[in-house]
Order: C-alpha cells, then structure tokens, then sequence
C-alpha cells in the first residue's frame, strides 16, 4: 500500500522537500505526500522492455522525443504531480513549460504523447486518479500496464486477467481499448509499433 506522509504541502514546497538522490519515488496527491511501493523486478522488467519498443520506435521515425529518467507531471488545477514509470516528452515544446528547467515538470499536453504507468499494489491511482488527471491535462494517450492483474475487476474483468489498457484522447474524452493475449497494442502516438500483449507478459512472468 502506498504510505501518505501528514502534512499537506504546495507543489512547490514538494519539489523543495525532494530527496535528491531518493532511494524511493514520492508523487504529490491532492497537497499530500506519497511514498510510492518499491518496485519489483518483474516491474522493472516491463518498464525497460516497453522503454527499448518505444525508443526505438521514435528513432526510428526520427520524433523529436525522449524519455527522461525522471519527470513530474502536474495537472494545472491542483497540488499534484506524478512521476510515471514512462513518460514520453515532446523536445520542442519544452521551451513553453514554466517549471521544466527548474523542476523537469511539465503540465502541458502538447509536452507529453504518452505516459505508461505499470500497475502495482496502488492500482486505485492508476485506473481512477490518474486516468481523470491526464485526461484533464489532455495527455493524447495513456497506458495502463497490468501484467500480474491486480486491478479490480471491473478494470479488468471477472474472472481477473492480465490487461493493458489503452486510453485514447477524442474530443476531450478518454475512450478505452484493452488489449490481451497475442493482440497487437494499437497506439495512435505509435501506429506501427509492434508489440503484443502476450509479450509484455511473458516479459513480467505472467501467461496469459
């Protein structure tokens, strides 16, 4: 479970108050401080594998984008920002985003294709908390990587399965497309990327 230190806190007093070389990630919700779970390695595993897709993907098509090892995203209306376990950044627009050189924070959507969040044991802030925040910064896409099911089950069904979820941007809204077994992950920041659910599973030691 995810441990909330008391006091409540601005954005800026968190960025002050972080570790600088932290041996955990904290994230701010709502003015609260969040000490996220240690990762597992199996996490750590589909997070590099999806990092090595996408990076090559983007070379490949000569994007200017990157993936920083570390970056908050900050919803504009509130005292809150995440850091994603991916996060892929948009150079160009970087020049527009007040708190990038100070903080490596961006809060605009134009800064911010896609965003990954691997599921762990708080998977209540992946599928409720953060969907509603990004879609209110108007990230174009987010993904909701659940490799050991630990969703609930009306995020991925009943008898509970390894999904990825796929939140796509139209008109404002995000309209969700899920993805298991050996179907191709379709992205609209990446239409040619060829990766199947079944390999990201395999990758964190689940079958599906």
């Amino acid at each position: 479970m995810t441990q909330a230190l008391r006091k409540v806190v601005t954005f800026d007093e968190f960025v002050t108050w972080y570790p600088e070389n932290p041996q955990r990630r904290y994230e701010l919700y709502d003015g609260v401080i969040i000490e996220m779970p240690p990762p597992t390695g199996d996490h750590e595993e589909v997070i590099g594998f999806l990092i090595g897709e996408i990076v090559t993907e983007y070379k490949r098509l000569k994007l200017p984008y990157f993936i920083p090892k570390t970056a908050f995203v900050k919803p504009c209306e509130s005292e809150s920002a995440y850091s994603p376990d991916v996060v892929i950044l948009n150079r160009p627009n970087l020049v527009n985003e007040p708190l990038w050189k100070k903080a490596s924070t961006v809060s605009q959507a134009e800064s911010i294709p896609l965003v990954i969040e691997v599921v762990s044991t708080n998977w209540r802030d992946d599928y409720l908390k953060k969907v509603a925040d990004y879609e209110a910064v108007g990230i174009p896409e987010y993904w909701v990587v659940d490799y050991a099911a630990l969703g609930g089950r009306r995020f991925i069904g009943n008898p509970k399965q390894p999904t990825i979820s796929v939140y796509i941007l139209v008109e404002g809204e995000y309209q969700i497309n899920q993805f298991r077994g050996d179907e191709r992950i379709v992205s609209t920041t990446f239409p040619e990327l060829n990766v199947t659910a079944q390999q990201i599973f395999e990758i964190g030691g689940t079958y599906n």
